[in-house]
């Protein structure tokens, strides 16, 4: 499983990794969890709020820090 926390850096944006990386420990699963700062590919994904959180390639959410329940919901 690949997944990507987009942002550049903000407050938010380290909360929602720190989120993430919670939900994939607490599920028991393995998991390749990538920061992405660089603004123009965080623009490839078609993602223009931060954080953004995309999971095999999948946008799941933009612009908001997501719950543990919600990203254990995306892994599962």
């Amino acid at each position: 499983m690949e997944i990507k926390v987009l942002g550049p850096g903000c407050p938010k944006c380290q909360q929602t990794e720190k989120v993430v990386k919670e939900a994939v420990s607490e599920a028991g699963l393995q998991a390749n969890i990538e920061k992405v700062t660089d603004i123009l590919k965080i623009g490839e994904y078609g993602v223009f709020g931060t954080p953004a959180v995309v999971i095999d390639g999948e946008v799941k959410s933009v612009g908001k820090i997501p719950t543990k329940d919600e990203v254990k919901g995306w892994i599962r």
